[in-house]
């Protein structure tokens, strides 16, 4: 063959790749949103497909059932989440006030559960059901290489920490404030009757995970300018939350 029509080849092969994937991109974010509409009971490549935009077959010519393409699309949205948090540096961590930190690393627990609970959920009913499978594997592989880089991120305020075992606190600390937030907003309860015993709202939800999470490691507050900077951060992200939730 030609270079003029090898490269010819190349131009009419790139467009068709771009769209491949593109379309594949819609498919899997139409598995995820149907799958946190509709459970996984509900799920069906018909309904995934009409939500993309595709007919079944167009679906099927890449999965061979609904099972093949969840799988893929769970994993997808796991590695992303993971890709969220290799995007923090430890330099970039280490200029945050400790307190800081974990104030927004619990904020962002406590809103993403909430915005995604039915999806969670769903996931969570998925994953559990293919727990020894390749998939099920994988898909713990995922969750914990982003759990250990989340605790590592927190070691870099390990002189903050006066728990005698850091790297334990911080991932204990992690597991119950994660575990309180998936019970308290993701698990369908109803907890009417437990309204005096829990925080109000979300805000006070966050604040008390925060507190309970930084005594557990045993972070002492800073004195003099230090405390003021640390609390003038606080605030100034407190500040950038409530105006982000007003513009929603």
């Amino acid at each position: 063959m030609s270079n003029r029509k090898r490269k010819a080849n190349k131009k009419t092969l790139e467009p068709q790749q771009e769209r491949s994937r593109e379309s594949l991109q819609k498919l899997l974010r139409a598995a995820t949103e149907v799958l946190g509409q509709h459970g996984v009971e509900g799920t069906t490549i018909p309904r995934i497909a009409q939500h993309a935009g595709l007919t079944p077959g167009s679906v099927y010519r890449r999965f061979h059932n609904k099972e093949a393409l969840l799988e893929t699309a769970i994993l997808g949205m796991l590695e992303r989440t993971g890709e969220n948090v290799r995007n923090l540096t430890p330099e970039m961590v280490r200029e945050i006030p400790l307190r800081v930190f974990a104030e927004q690393i619990i904020n962002g627990f406590v809103v993403g559960y909430r915005a995604r609970a039915p999806l969670l959920r769903a996931i969570r009913q998925f994953v559990q059901g293919r727990s020894r499978t390749p998939f099920g594997r994988k898909a713990s592989r995922i969750e914990i290489r982003t759990y250990e880089r989340l605790v590592s991120l927190f070691l870099t305020h390990r002189d903050r920490i006066k728990h005698p075992d850091p790297r334990i606190a911080v991932s204990t600390g992690l597991m119950m404030v994660v575990s309180t937030v998936f019970e308290l907003v993701v698990t369908p309860t109803d907890l009417s009757e437990w309204k005096d015993l829990l925080p109000k709202d979300d805000q006070a939800l966050k604040r008390e995970l925060t507190r309970a999470f930084l005594s557990y490691l045993g972070v002492e507050d800073l004195g003099g300018t230090a405390g003021k900077m640390e609390s003038e951060q606080m605030a100034a992200a407190n500040r950038w939350r409530q105006r982000t939730s007003q513009n929603r």
